[in-house]
């Protein structure tokens, strides 16, 4: 697996970039679901929302046969077992036993969640680079680490957990941090954020795009660190330049602001393009009643024909073809409106409420995702099994051959959804812990054909 430029797969280059550093490209054609590259981690951070539940070194769930253990010396980082416990000590010894007294001070108690989690963060960089084990992968991690770009200035540096350093650490803090803070990532498993991380190979060669090509997933096996795959999402030509999103691009209104700040630049992608000849992004209506009426026209805008099919992914619009009567759904609050609903809705029973919702969620998705975003993916298996639902619901109110025409109705739109689902997510491939949606699409396909 490598971890520095000079160990680079035949299929992947680096090339000089008219306003980024580099770009990674592909020397040829790779196509959809193939494995770009594969990545180690250099440090992880399990979130607070995981502790107890998930191991602090490999990020494996405990399990009916394997109890989670708990450090005695910190009593705040539990462990698959002695293996991972054993791997993790390298590093976690150098702040162990004072961990519990730093979280508790009024310095760290003070900051914002997102700055604890820096704080905690560099606290397991730092950590790491003064360990004694040796490592040849580490040690070429922390160069290529190292060689990164630097982000934006900031006021102060973030607090880390006291720990016995030695004097070249000591003299490269400032430099560590501000390559960390642009340079982590949010590791997730089914699309779930479960723990940020620092993987620089891949932070040194994958620029951003807002219409990626590329999109990192990642391997969670127990006893073992945790591993980026930075996956094809379609197919990418020879001598195209490789990106992945750096945020969701979903974000559309304050995604700017984000890569200033964090990342210091601006975004040039060709959506990014485009809602910048907008200006402002009108405001969604206030009414109900004008707010149903824009979710009807979206629909009628995405899907003329009223319904989906399997080629629906295929041939959906884009931004630029998005008439102005309809700017109004790119505002951020308006999806998550639609998606508050459409969560509320298929978990209160409402299943013909969520798969009317949902269909204008997925409208949104297929104008601001790429072809083959695991989002949209993932959307479409919740509309399949809203849609199943209601067709269980459904099951006993069958009296006439209207409601016979209806239930055959839902289920040919829970097997398209079903279909549009596995086509995205079988590129993407599973991620995260082992059952998953792949799992379920396969539950799902069963049922489904088993009804008449």
């Amino acid at each position: 697996m490598p971890s520095s430029l000079d160990e680079l797969p035949a299929h992947v280059r680096l090339e000089a970039h008219t306003t980024a550093r580099d770009k990674a490209v592909a020397a040829r054609d790779i196509s959809p679901g193939s494995v770009v590259l594969e990545v180690p981690s250099m440090v992880v951070l399990l979130l607070s929302s995981g502790k107890g539940r998930r191991c602090d070194f490999c990020l494996c769930t405990g399990a009916s046969e394997i109890r989670l253990a708990r450090c005695a010396g910190c009593a705040s980082y539990w462990y698959c077992g002695p293996q991972c416990q054993t791997l993790h000590w390298g590093s976690h010894k150098k702040f162990c036993k004072r961990l519990a007294s730093f979280t508790a001070s009024a310095e760290f108690q003070c900051l914002e969640a997102h700055e604890q989690l820096d704080a905690l963060l560099h606290t397991h960089l730092i950590a790491e680079i003064s360990s004694n084990a040796p490592s040849d992968v580490r040690a070429k991690q922390l160069s290529t680490f190292m060689s990164l770009l630097p982000g934006p200035q900031h006021d102060c540096l973030p607090i880390a957990c006291p720990m016995s350093v030695n004097v070249d650490v000591h003299q490269s803090l400032e430099v560590l941090f501000t390559r960390s803070g642009n340079n982590n990532f949010a590791i997730h498993s089914h699309l779930t954020a479960i723990a940020h991380g620092i993987f620089p190979l891949a932070s040194r060669l994958f620029n951003h795009s807002c219409l990626p090509n590329a999109a990192a997933r990642y391997v969670i096996r127990r006893g073992q660190s945790v591993q980026m795959e930075i996956v094809a999402l379609r197919e990418i030509k020879a001598t195209e330049e490789i990106c992945i999103p750096y945020v969701d691009p979903a974000l559309i209104e304050s995604r700017q602001q984000i890569f200033k700040f964090t990342y210091g630049f601006s975004c040039t992608c060709p959506s990014c393009n485009f809602i910048s000849t907008l200006g402002s992004i009108p405001s969604s209506p206030v009414s109900e009643v004008a707010l149903a009426e824009l979710d009807n026209t979206l629909q009628t805008f995405c899907f003329p024909s009223g319904d989906i099919d399997d080629h629906t992914l295929s041939v959906g619009s884009t931004l630029p073809d998005l008439p102005e009567n309809l700017h109004h759904v790119l505002r951020e609050s308006y999806l998550l409106r639609l998606t508050d609903a459409f969560s509320r809705s298929s978990h209160e029973g409402s299943y013909h409420v969520a798969l009317d919702v949902g269909l204008t969620v997925l409208a949104v998705y297929l104008l601001i995702y790429p072809e083959n975003y695991p989002q949209i993916g993932m959307h479409l298996l919740e509309m399949a099994k809203t849609a199943w639902n209601a067709v269980i619901a459904t099951e006993h109110d069958i009296d006439n051959a209207q409601d016979a025409l209806a239930k055959m109705s839902l289920l040919k739109r829970a097997r398209v959804y079903r279909n549009l689902a596995s086509n995205v997510l079988k590129v993407f491939g599973p991620e995260g812990d082992p059952t998953g949606p792949l799992e379920e699409l396969a539950i799902l396909k069963k049922l489904l054909h088993e009804e008449p």
